[in-house]
């Protein structure tokens, strides 16, 4: 299994698409800072067959420091929750990890 950065990402982006690899690197990070800008207002996002991000409220609670065994209270924070779409949910479960063929879309699909 490999780790794929964002930099390979934005250039296989680009390759699939004939576009300048300058552009699909601001595109990219547009989308991923207003995804952080949309969350930190506590708003959910849907991307229909990719998933979901929610964020989530963690409640108040004691823990023990594993070193000292000494009570430490934890304190409320918000966290982010990915539920996996329908399309990624089929290619995790593809045995042999091979990649699914998506479905044709329209430019108008932006749902």
């Amino acid at each position: 299994m490999a780790t794929i950065t964002k930099k390979e990402l934005i250039d296989q982006i680009a390759d699939a698409t004939g576009t300048k690899r300058v552009e699909v690197k601001k595109i990219v990070q547009a989308f991923l800072d207003n995804i952080i800008i949309e969350l930190g207002k506590g708003n959910r996002l849907e991307f229909r067959d990719f998933g979901v991000f929610e964020v989530k409220q963690r409640q108040a609670r004691k823990a023990q420091n594993p070193k000292t065994l000494e009570q430490v209270w934890v304190p409320p924070k918000r966290t982010v929750k990915f539920k996996v779409g329908r399309l990624m949910k089929q290619t995790l479960s593809n045995d042999e990890g091979a990649p699914i063929q998506f479905p044709t879309r329209n430019d108008d699909d932006d749902e």
